[in-house]
């Protein structure tokens, strides 16, 4: 029962980063970063994998030597998810990574040198249909745009990226997207509200060092959200002092609670009170833990008594009513004459959402294949 957001996306231009579109409307991609020892294969690809587990679209990679780019080759052959190496002053380890099948390169043209080492890059991009994507930060601005703004503005951080945008113009290389991150909420957001009216290519958003987990998902879902509200963004990246897992996690919450993507379930729970009827706290964490690998859209309500309880349990698609004893259970937003034990709650929830979803997913594939289907006797006509 996952409604359509009503958010009107900005117009942006279309990017590929290896089986991902990125822009002019596609699904906006959620990343996150690893923070392995790139030159340890075998722990990065193991991060990548545990990323890509919890719905990751993207992993950006760090490649800051020639001996991180010859471990990056021998990982991006174990993994089956787009890579994006970040690179940040070297331009042939640009050109090495890119030899080894990048996805996207993260670096910005005005960092690496003069225009022939920016041109050889650009071409070695533009021959293997290589993304670029072009990263301002607040705490890395240029020394001039500093000592002219006095410390980081808007318009400083667009200042910066329209530089290395004006490279790529007058090399005349379209296919990249734009990040000005900052850490604090109103500068990051400002800037991007400026870039967006600037250029027509993807945007990448994120609150860059945004703090813990907690503090720093907070801080992250305020920016993030108010941009993502106006239709701005593309791409997202939460940046957490943190497992990188976790801002997967956070990620798709966040466009979920904007209803912009939906993936795995989609709790509605109360933070009980002397109503409830049930232990709603640890039931509801109980079960996301049991849940987790779950990426099937699922909207599930569990609430603790019965003022709340039946208007959410309507407009879900599992929904639990508390009661003395015995639960009031819903599905599909009908009540149903089946009550469920509330010393069993977590155990019988588990086994009737994952039966939905399991029905669900089925009727989502049979769908999809009509879909293509119908797709391809369109084309034979």
């Amino acid at each position: 029962m996952f409604a359509e957001s009503p958010i009107k996306r900005r117009q942006s231009t279309r990017i590929n980063v290896g089986t991902v579109p990125i822009g002019d409307g596609a699904p906006i991609a959620v990343q996150s970063m690893t923070n392995t020892d790139t030159s340890d294969v075998e722990a990065t690809v193991a991060q990548i994998k545990r990323i890509q587990a919890v719905g990751a679209d993207i992993v950006r990679v760090s490649v800051p030597t020639m001996d991180a780019a010859e471990a990056f080759k021998k990982i991006k052959q174990q993994v089956d998810i787009p890579l994006v190496a970040d690179i940040h002053f070297d331009y042939r380890i640009a050109l090495k990574v890119a030899e080894y099948g990048v996805d996207c390169l993260r670096i910005n043209p005005g960092n690496i040198g003069n225009i022939d080492r920016v041109k050889s890059v650009v071409d070695c991009a533009r021959d293997k249909n290589i993304p670029i994507r072009i990263g301002v930060n607040g705490g890395s601005l240029e020394r001039d745009l500093q000592e002219k703004y006095g410390e980081p503005t808007p318009e400083a951080l667009l200042e910066s990226a329209m530089r290395h945008v004006d490279i790529l113009d007058k090399l005349n290389f379209d296919q990249f997207k734009v990040s000005v991150k900052a850490s604090d909420v109103f500068l990051a957001v400002g800037a991007y509200r400026l870039l967006a009216k600037q250029i027509e290519q993807p945007l990448h958003l994120g609150i860059t060092e945004a703090g813990g987990l907690r503090s720093g998902s907070v801080k992250s879902a305020v920016g993030l959200g108010m941009l993502l509200a106006e239709g701005i963004g593309d791409t997202i990246r939460v940046s957490l002092a943190a497992d990188p897992v976790e801002e997967i996690k956070v990620g798709f919450d966040i466009l979920k609670s904007l209803r912009i993507r939906s993936r795995g379930i989609n709790f509605i729970a109360c933070p009980s009170c002397s109503r409830q009827e049930f232990d709603v706290i640890n039931t509801v964490n109980a079960l996301e833990q049991r849940l987790e690998d779950i990426i099937t859209p699922l909207d599930v309500s569990i609430i603790g008594c019965v003022v709340n309880g039946p208007g959410e349990a309507e407009v879900s698609d599992i929904g639990l009513t508390g009661a003395r004893n015995m639960s009031g259970f819903y599905e599909d937003g009908e009540r149903q004459r089946e009550r469920l034990a509330n010393n069993e709650l977590v155990d019988k929830l588990e086994a009737k959402i994952r039966n939905k979803v399991a029905a669900k997913q089925s009727m989502l594939d049979s769908k999809n294949r009509i879909d293509v289907q119908v797709e391809g006797s369109s084309s034979e006509r």
